[in-house]
């Protein structure tokens, strides 16, 4: 049998369990061996800094899980022999798969307008999005209720620019099928890090080096980042995804909706992104045009969804939606109703709102669900539910909060956005409340997903289990490794570490943020 790293994770999505193999003692190895626990048994942190600054990426102690009780419940004793495991699933978010030579790209802003513009990693999100679904899919169950995963939810910004290409790649990917995270001309690599010495920037990483007559780019002479001879040749293969073993739910976020998550699908940005002009701070270039970057709309891109080889039928849109151009939905898995939001501002913002029709709706949803926990679901947070540029009616984050705190069966409103982990309590007025689970994001380090329990404790108490977890990939990548996936999602990883704008954040959040259970008081229709 070959036990590699893939066939053990296969091994471990069927079994559920722990593989036993022995001499099989290295890092990346005992990762897998330890998927079921997720970073409970092990976690991936950044070690200590190197040349430049860079960090190599090491294993830290598992943590444990910690209870919050901010809600004023109390964590009553004897729980766990009590306990009753009513659902486990998977929230994955912010994949951010990018078409990295797309013409709509604006990298040169990167220091001007948004970070996001440019990360030395976008080339390989499709890898680490694949990383991240072989883990899911090893992991199984939840660690808590030792229930099935019963489905996996994506929270938004699945893609980066909303195109046609982008959002096949990520419905193709967790489909199972064949993915190329290319466009333009398929021979060559067309974009701000290729080998080009008329455009070469030393304000991108060129990971073949630097071209005769050039000096080395800041990324390689003074942030430690290595030259991988081949790699972008091989960031553009085709490779067989794994594809999730679970249904799968998405929420649109507003790199799904609006170009570079801030500007309106025009006639204009189209022409641009499917044209031949692209934009650098050397110049303007001429690059391989490509009909598949076309922009979708939100009709569009809700219709994609219905193209796909795994359940459900559009991936909880429905027909309702594609009649009338809404991307909002709801859907039951047991005793919990799923109401999930369209939070993006449609006039252009990285900010979110919904609008009063969609309010509307969620109302109506909440009073149909009396006899339902509830889960609210979106890519924006309540916090970062401020835009300012919204029409009369429109309402924020504040107003979404309190009309959720009106119904005790309200358990959680899960979603993404920040790409930070934060959980946060908001208390009801005379006791209870619900929790807000924000998870960090897959492009940006810690590039991990959360899995999420509800258990009933039979004691007039439910717990909410979060976990996270930490991808498939290897701990360290090999240079002689280039067409595994699960190797290069390993750079990708380290890469985002090592993000010369992100290398002092905080994203992984507190011990609070992270591995918990949160106490919510059982309505009284369940006890």
């Amino acid at each position: 049998m070959d036990l590699s790293r893939r066939n053990l994770l296969r091994a471990a999505g069927v079994t559920g369990g722990l593989v036993a193999a022995g001499g099989l003692a290295d890092a990346a190895v005992a990762g897998v061996l330890t998927a079921a626990a997720a970073t409970r048994s092990q976690v991936i942190l950044k070690g200590a800094p190197g040349t430049g600054g860079y960090r190599p990426l090491v294993y830290g102690a598992g943590e444990p899980t910690t209870v919050r009780t901010n809600l004023g419940i109390t964590a009553k004793k004897g729980r766990k022999k009590r306990r009753e495991g009513l659902l486990a699933f998977a929230q994955l978010t912010d994949v951010h798969i990018v078409d990295a030579q797309s013409p709509l790209r604006f990298e040169s802003q990167d220091k001007n307008f948004s970070s996001s513009a440019y990360r030395p990693q976008e080339f390989l999100t499709a890898h680490v999005a694949e990383a991240m679904v072989q883990e899911i899919n090893a992991v199984g169950k939840g660690p808590v209720t030792k229930l099935p995963l019963a489905l996996a939810l994506q929270t938004g910004d699945n893609s980066d620019n909303g195109q046609y290409n982008e959002i096949r790649w990520n419905i193709d990917l967790l489909d199972g099928e064949t993915v190329a995270q290319d466009s333009g001309d398929l021979t060559k690599y067309e974009g701000v890090a290729d080998d080009n010495a008329t455009y070469y920037s030393v304000d991108f990483w060129h990971p073949h080096g630097t071209p005769a007559g050039k000096v080395d780019d800041t990324y390689r002479s003074q942030y430690g980042f290595p030259t991988v001879p081949g790699l972008l040749d091989a960031c553009r293969a085709p490779f067989q995804a794994t594809g999730l073993v679970m249904p799968w739910y998405v929420a649109m976020g507003n790199h799904d909706e609006l170009y570079q998550g801030n500007f309106p699908h025009t006639d204009a940005a189209n022409t641009t992104a499917i044209g031949s002009t692209k934009q650098t701070n050397t110049g303007t270039r001429t690059v391989t045009a490509d009909p598949d970057r076309r922009l979708l709309s939100r009709q569009e891109l809700v219709e994609e969804h219905f193209t796909t080889t795994t359940a459900p039928a559009g991936h909880g849109f429905t027909d309702q939606n594609l009649a009338d151009g809404t991307a909002y939905y709801s859907f039951d898995q047991g005793k919990i109703r799923f109401i999930v939001l369209d939070s993006v501002t449609p006039g252009g913002s990285d900010a979110g709102s919904i609008d009063k029709v969609q309010f509307a709706w969620l109302r109506a949803e909440l009073e149909r669900a009396k006899r339902k926990l509830v889960v609210i679901a979106s890519h924006h947070t309540s916090w970062t539910m401020d835009a300012r540029a919204i029409k009369s009616g429109d309402k924020l984050g504040p107003a979404v909060v309190k009309e959720l705190l009106r119904y005790p069966n309200v358990i959680a409103w899960v979603n993404g956005h920040t790409h930070r982990n934060s959980v946060t309590a908001h208390k009801r007025d005379g006791g209870g409340g619900f929790w807000e689970i924000n998870t960090a994001a897959h492009i940006d380090f810690p590039q991990q997903s959360r899995l999420i329990e509800v258990a009933d404790n039979k004691d007039g108490t439910l717990s909410i289990f979060c976990t996270m977890v930490d991808h498939a990939a290897p701990l360290t990548w090999a240079a002689d490794q280039l067409d595994d996936p699960l190797n290069l999602a390993a750079l990708g990883r380290e890469l985002a570490a090592n993000d010369p704008q992100e290398r002092d954040n905080t994203r992984r959040g507190s011990a609070k943020d992270r591995n918990v259970e949160l106490l919510v008081r059982t309505p009284k229709w369940l006890r």
